[in-house]
């Protein structure tokens, strides 16, 4: 029985496939390497960091959003009152 050992590029898995069907044999995946206690701690704080970074970019936004629907809304008013003359036409109606 011939068989194809592939090495996966996303996970690095270790894939043994049969040439003649072309399924599956086996799979393996890579093993992680363990790290230290203080490249843990590391790595959690940069995470701590980086949702902490998001959180305030979403309140800001948040705080902003209000402002800019507001002028959004506004914009479309002004468009609706240009086109007074033209009827609605919903789109529904097209089929």
């Amino acid at each position: 029985m011939e068989k194809f050992t592939v090495i996966c590029p996303c996970c690095e898995a270790t894939l043994t496939i049969d040439a003649h069907t072309g399924s599956l044999i086996a799979h393996e995946e890579k093993k992680k390497a363990v790290a230290s206690f203080d490249e843990l701690r590391n790595d959690l704080s940069k995470q701590k960091e980086l949702r902490e970074q998001l959180f305030a970019q979403e309140m800001s936004s948040m705080k902003n959003r209000e402002r800019l629907l507001e002028e959004k809304f506004q914009e479309a008013l002004k468009r609706a009152d240009k086109d007074d003359k033209t009827p609605f036409k919903n789109p529904l109606d097209l089929d």
